[in-house]
Parts: C-alpha cells; structure tokens; sequence
C-alpha cells in the first residue's frame, strides 16, 4: 500500500523545487487530483506502486540530471492519463502538465520542460545530450531490471491492464516489443543505469520473450 502522505510530501518538495517557496497555491490538492488518476481502476501495474519506483529511481540517479525537481515533476505526470485502449495517453499526460503547472506557478521553461519529457516517454530514446530525459527513461524503464520475481509480477500486471487482447494477439505485440528492445545497442542511458540495470534487464526480456515463444508454439 502506497503511503499517501509521503507521496504528497514528495509532490510539494518537487513542486516548490521547480517554482519556488511560497511561488503558488497549494501544492496539495495537484497533489490529490494526481494521486486519484494514479490510483484509478483501469491500472493494475500503471499504479502508486509504479509512480513510487520512478520517484526511487530519481533519486538514485540525481546527480546524472541537470534539474531533478522537474525531472521528478515529470515522472508524476508520465503515466497520469492512462487508458490501456488508447494510444495518445503521453500527449494527453503532457497536456495536462502544461495545463496545471502553469495554474500551480511553475515557470513557464520549467513546464514546458516537463511536458517534453513526458512525451518522450513515448521512445524512451532522449537525446545524447539530454541528461533530464536520460534520468527519466531511465527511471521509468528500470523495472526491467527488476529480481525474476518482481519481474514477472510486473508482466502479470502488464498483461491484466491488457486483458481485452486476445491472447495469441497479446503475445505477438508483446514479443515485437520485447524484440525492439533487445535490438537496441543499450537500454539504459545513464551511467548508473548501464552498470547496474542493463545486463539483469536484457536477461529477463530474453527470458519472457523464450516464454512467449514456447507459448505461442506448445509443441516445441
């Protein structure tokens, strides 16, 4: 169970960060109205649980970022719109960013700022140069790094947030993504990332997409 309270406290330290003490309204009722979206019924790993791992893993790559508190602004609204049928929920998390940041007293750059990192979400493919978007694809992305057991929880809840696809359907997008990822010359862009995610990351994406194969073909 997520600790409501300590999440709000992370919301407002994140928010004052990017604007400024005293810079707005009160940072508790962004923060209720995000928590709410967070915890909606349609979700089942897009969860509290998911938006406190991204927070975690901010903050163990802080140093890698060049403005942390809008980095973690990001990962509040990476996934706050998120309906598993659609395809536009980033754009639509952006746009919401923009929307409320601006209302809560954000600087205009700084909002901006966010809602181009939520976007970029969409690749997880940030820039070289891009050390905010290196920490929060990164961040987002390191659950598959995850122990095995944490691992294939994580790809239960994936395929519960999936279960009007059909299976055989389900299997075959899964694998061509699994597939791009592994095809990438490497996952994780930050330092830390590479050294400590990267190697357990690509050995449990190999180990479902063998599933997924021998699934898919019961006879082999």
């Amino acid at each position: 169970m997520a600790d409501l309270d300590a999440l709000r406290t992370r919301w407002t330290r994140a928010l004052e960060g990017a604007r400024g003490p005293g810079g707005g309204p009160d940072p508790v009722p962004y923060a209720d109205n995000l928590l709410a979206r967070w915890q909606e019924p349609q979700r089942h790993y897009h969860t509290l649980t998911h938006l406190t791992a991204v927070l975690d893993h901010v903050d163990v790559l802080e140093k890698h970022a060049d403005d942390p508190d809008v980095v973690r602004l990001a990962a509040w609204f990476h996934d706050a719109v998120y309906l598993p049928d659609r395809s536009e929920n980033e754009e639509r998390s952006a746009r919401l960013a923009e929307r409320a940041l601006a209302e809560a007293g954000v600087p205009e750059a700084k909002a901006a700022e966010v809602a181009r990192l939520v976007r970029l979400t969409v690749t997880h493919d940030p820039a070289e140069d891009d050390r905010d978007g290196q920490v929060l694809c990164d961040a987002d992305l390191a659950i598959l790094a995850a122990p095995p057991s944490a691992y294939a929880v994580y790809t239960a809840a994936v395929r519960e947030e999936y279960h009007f696809v059909p299976s055989d359907a389900f299997r075959t997008g899964r694998a061509a993504i699994l597939g791009q990822l592994l095809d990438l010359p490497r996952l994780f862009r930050t330092a830390h990332g590479r050294a400590e995610w990267e190697a357990t990351a690509r050995y449990n994406l190999a180990a479902e997409l063998e599933m997924l194969s021998t699934a898919a073909d019961p006879a082999s």
